[in-house]
């Protein structure tokens, strides 16, 4: 590789439910992310990119295989991730790295290939495979729990009570710290661990490592001195209807959405009722925690990137920063993540490539999506990135070029089926198949198309960047609905299942292109 005289390192980190907007070197006006910010001008920083789907399992396979949830369809945390698909990790493995993994991947093995009664088949938290676990942690975070232990800290209540307030008469809703301090959160844990390995790494022998943190994802604790680094008064208007009523009445999703998946225990351990109960005061708290988190999980990339640069590293290490989805945190009265708004969807991206450093510390704002980090390492790293792939290689913006044809808006889905019990199936009266949503979004535009027969949504992003008024049924809009209801059939028509339609039996055999099986 070009300034490097051998193989780059890799190092791929997903930081769980961070904003894309969320962070110093994207003009935040309150978060500080000085260790990410250093990334930036080091390499390359993308403005505008966007998950493929939500929530953790999906939002991974689209990042993992370079498909869209169209195609790998991983619809929801469960559903197993085919087996003949080709992914980021099985495909280092072939030109030569050993993938390591530190956290999770999240992804449902194929049960096809299994016996009906392998453990594996009772989580959704299976390792996407090439990947060799050094420190698995899913979350139950045993690991990380034992290792609090040993260290003299009751971790006895598990998970999610160990993330309560150490504080038993703590307020619903407070920075109260946990029983752990910022040198023993499992980010903490997860950098020793994989600082740990570097260590052991052989010098002159490529490495490729993928740490996967859970922060800054809920539940919402931070300890000190990131519980009170910012000021709940601080930070940007909520994009919102004037009520949660409102907001509810906006569309029949909205109305499921936030009465049966917006309960305060999944994002604070023990708070009963919905997230729709707290006030505007207690929303401000819980987003001064979350920008705590972020605060917190940038600390411990700092050290993770002096690891590199004292094992003498640095220079010859691809580093990906990204994550697998985005957090509502307050927007349109919700938390979490799923539906359709750019708050679940927009996340950071950073990538520093040794050899590509003409365009360091430059910002692209092109529309860049998860499936284009599967092609982009792979020809960095010299391997093939397959035709079928739906992600396009990030590598001339890497080199400072204009791509020659590049994508003019973000496309992502989002599928709200509910297999196991069947709820979301009998709210709708629908069966599973239709209860999905796909999304186009230009720079001032907005279309979001269901299925089952749920009315359609289209935002003037340039007058309402919030998403608060749908425009779709607005006879002024009716053209540019149209427009975009057929772009994004295009959309799919073009990326449909590619993996054996680019190849053609003739007479002389396979011609074309054509996916082997792993």
């Amino acid at each position: 590789m070009a300034g490097t005289g051998r193989r780059q390192n890799i190092l791929l980190i997903t930081c769980d439910q961070w904003r894309g907007d969320s962070l110093s070197a994207v003009g935040h006006p309150v978060v500080k992310t000085p260790n990410s910010d250093a990334l930036a001008r080091e390499g390359v920083l993308f403005s505008r990119h966007y998950a493929g789907a939500a929530p953790c399992s999906p939002a991974r396979a689209c990042l993992y295989t370079g498909l869209y949830q169209m195609n790998n369809r991983v619809c929801r945390n469960g559903t197993p991730l085919d087996d003949r698909h080709d992914n980021i990790a099985r495909a280092a493995r072939r030109v030569g790295y050993d993938p390591t993994l530190f956290g999770y991947t999240d992804v449902s093995p194929d049960p096809r290939n299994r016996a009906p009664g392998d453990p594996f088949l009772r989580t959704y938290e299976g390792v996407l495979p090439g990947f060799t676990t050094r420190q698995l942690l899913p979350e139950h975070q045993k690991g990380w729990l034992s290792w609090l232990a040993a260290r003299g800290i009751d971790s006895s209540a598990g998970f999610p009570d160990i993330h309560r307030p150490a504080n038993a008469d703590a307020q619903e809703v407070s920075n109260a710290v946990p029983v752990y301090s910022k040198d023993e959160t499992p980010a903490a844990f997860l950098t020793g661990e994989f600082l740990r390995w570097l260590g052991e790494q052989d010098k002159g022998e490529p490495w490729f490592a993928h740490v996967s943190f859970l922060s800054p994802h809920p539940p919402f604790i931070v300890p000190a001195p990131f519980n009170t680094m910012y000021d709940p008064a601080e930070g940007p208007a909520y994009a919102r209807a004037p009520s949660l009523e409102a907001e509810k009445a906006s569309h029949p999703f909205l109305a499921y959405h936030l009465e049966r998946h917006q309960g305060k225990s999944s994002f604070i351990p023990g708070a009963p009722g919905k997230v729709g109960d707290w006030s505007e005061e207690e929303f401000r708290k819980i987003r001064a925690l979350y920008y705590g988190m972020i605060s917190e999980v940038d600390s411990q990339l700092g050290r993770i990137w002096q690891g590199i640069k004292d094992k003498g590293d640095w220079d010859g290490t691809i580093v990906i920063l990204t994550s697998d989805h985005a957090e509502m945190m307050g927007d349109h009265h919700m938390l979490g993540k799923g539906g359709w708004f750019d708050g679940s969807y927009h996340i950071p991206l950073i990538v520093k490539a040794p050899g590509h450093e003409r365009a360091a510390g430059s910002t692209v704002d092109s529309f860049t999506a998860a499936v284009d980090i599967m092609p982009t390492l792979l020809e960095l790293i010299g391997g093939a990135a397959e035709p079928h792939l739906d992600g396009q290689s990030l590598k001339p913006f890497l080199d400072g070029e204009e791509p020659a044809v590049w994508r003019d808006a973000a496309h992502w889905e989002y599928d709200f089926r509910s297999v196991a019990d069947g709820t979301t199936e009998a709210y709708f009266g629908t069966g599973s198949r239709q209860l999905n949503l796909s999304v186009i979004r230009t720079e001032t535009v907005k279309y979001v198309h269901f299925g089952g027969g749920l009315p359609p949504l289209l935002y003037d992003l340039t007058n309402d960047p919030g998403e608060t008024r749908n425009l779709a049924n607005d006879p002024a809009w009716l053209a540019v609905r149209l427009e975009f209801a057929e772009r994004l059939l295009a959309w799919r028509a073009r990326h449909l299942d590619q993996s054996l339609a680019l190849s053609e039996l003739a007479e002389n055999g396979p011609t074309g292109h054509f996916l082997r099986l792993p």
